[in-house]
């Protein structure tokens, strides 16, 4: 029989408080009935004990008195004794009982009755046997019998002290234990509800938490799903349609990015044609402040063309990062093919080309993986000295993929880096470097980047320059072979 899933995080919250307040609760109760037991054991015990003592010293008391006012009747003879006798024999009437009240045990309670039979023969002699014949001497050898039995008494008393002393301290172990099983079943039932807990509801939030940084990398193509209690379900589903509304408003804009694109684009293909023409002389000669305009409305017309393609690359770029076109590839060919790419630059650079790539089997986006290596690399090319050493390695760290690519440039300022990322900043272009940046090649590394799941980090002190490393969990097999640097 399949128990019912709790639908909600209240639900499963009361559930948990239930399964660890329940069994506390139940062993607070128990041990307050089982003290509350003991202590009145206790205190019964404690009466039963000194009421004992003082029926047992009256006991004594009285036998000493019967026996001092039958000695004095013996020698005097004076009937106000024999009043005496009959108010002393009524008080250890009276304590007899209230002893047979207390002591019940069998062997006490023989002894009481021995006591009784004895005390009442000694009552019927007392009033008719005359105070000089040799019979009342006999009813003094009684009454010292009598006291006799009264020792039995008070030492059988004693006895049954001890026995409910030994049965009360046998319950109070008897009630530590339980307490203590109480306590040892109650810690596994704690760590149960507590690990119970970290599952329903860690596992919704986790995947919550990750789903929210995706989002706020602006990472859209991984979809969100949320199994767990019904309150998180419904948040992920909100989350879902924010990524989707998220998604279509990317969308949205970069149609609107390439839209506008190409409407600028005709427009200012002619604005730079009709400077080119004033710039030829095709409607007459123009003197040098005429020039002058016209070659600042051409270099601009250039400047603004140039933007727009960056915008229609980013767009183009943008659309490509929505999903994942995962396959499986070697990643040592897909290194050649970028280097082959990049040869002439290389070339007319001077820069040497360290390359380190283990050949592994990757499970990604192989157009993007190429995007990634291709913008690193030409940028390491293009922010190198003449002569310098272009690094890019590529090896297998426990299960992820990392790739390493720097150069021997002055690397990036700090004030620069925490921007680096954004699309269309390009910072200052470094000492002796003419070429200036678009400013959306790091930026489409970074989104590619989070699409598989990687990051991208700026590292310091292991190359001259600048230092972009990848981690991206997305290793299928690997291969022991491994390529060597080499020089381009």
């Amino acid at each position: 029989m399949r128990l019912p899933r709790l639908k909600s995080l209240s639900g499963l919250m009361l559930l948990g408080l239930a399964l660890i307040a329940g069994p506390l609760l139940v062993a607070v109760i128990d041990a307050a009935i089982q003290l509350r037991s003991l202590a009145k054991s206790s205190q019964e015990l404690v009466m039963e004990g000194v009421r004992t003592a003082r029926l047992t010293q009256s006991l004594f008391a009285d036998i000493n008195s019967l026996d001092r006012t039958v000695r004095l009747y013996q020698v005097l003879l004076r009937p106000q004794l024999l009043v005496t006798y009959r108010n002393t024999d009524q008080r250890l009437a009276t304590t007899r009982a209230e002893l047979a009240e207390l002591l019940t045990e069998e062997p006490t309670r023989q002894s009481l009755e021995d006591f009784a039979r004895m005390h009442n023969e000694i009552a019927t002699a007392v009033g008719a046997t005359p105070p000089g014949s040799p019979e009342f001497a006999n009813i003094l050898a009684r009454i010292d019998q009598l006291n006799d039995l009264a020792n039995s008494i008070a030492a059988s008393g004693n006895r049954q002290i001890d026995a409910r002393l030994d049965e009360l301290q046998h319950q109070t172990s008897s009630t530590q234990k339980r307490v203590f099983w109480y306590s040892a079943l109650l810690a596994p039932l704690t760590l149960i509800a507590i690990l119970a807990l970290t599952l329903s509801i860690g596992r919704p939030l986790r995947a919550i938490d990750r789903a929210i940084s995706e989002l706020g990398r602006g990472t859209f193509s991984r979809s969100i799903e949320v199994a767990g209690p019904r309150d998180l379900e419904r948040l992920g589903a909100q989350l879902e349609w924010l990524r989707l509304r998220l998604l279509d408003l990317a969308q949205e804009r970069n149609r609107f990015l390439r839209h506008m694109s190409h409407e600028l684009k005709t427009p200012l293909a002619n604005i730079r044609e009709g400077a080119e023409l004033l710039m030829d002389g095709a409607v007459g000669p123009l003197d040098n402040s005429q020039r002058e305009v016209v070659a600042i409305l051409r270099d601009n017309g250039i400047k603004l063309h140039r933007l727009i393609e960056n915008l229609l690359s980013f767009s183009a770029w943008q659309k490509e990062s929505v999903g994942l076109d995962l396959s499986e590839f070697r990643l040592r060919p897909l290194v050649k093919q970028v280097l082959e790419s990049q040869q002439l630059t290389v070339v007319s650079q001077r820069v040497r080309l360290e390359v380190k790539v283990d050949d592994l089997t990757l499970r990604a986006d192989r157009g993007k993986v190429r995007l990634i290596i291709e913008n690193l690399l030409s940028n390491a090319i293009k922010y190198s000295p003449k002569g310098g050493t272009v690094y890019l390695h590529a090896a297998k760290q426990d299960t992820q993929l990392m790739i390493d690519v720097a150069d021997a440039g002055s690397g990036i300022p700090p004030d620069e880096r925490a921007r680096v990322f954004e699309a269309f900043y390009t910072g200052r272009p470094p000492a002796g470097v003419q070429v200036k940046g678009t400013g959306i090649g790091l930026s489409v590394v970074l989104e590619f980047v989070n699409a598989h799941g990687g990051t991208i980090e700026i590292v310091d002190g292991e190359y001259p320059g600048a230092h972009f490393r990848i981690r991206m969990p997305v290793l299928s097999v690997t291969n022991p072979a491994r390529t060597q640097a080499h020089a381009a």
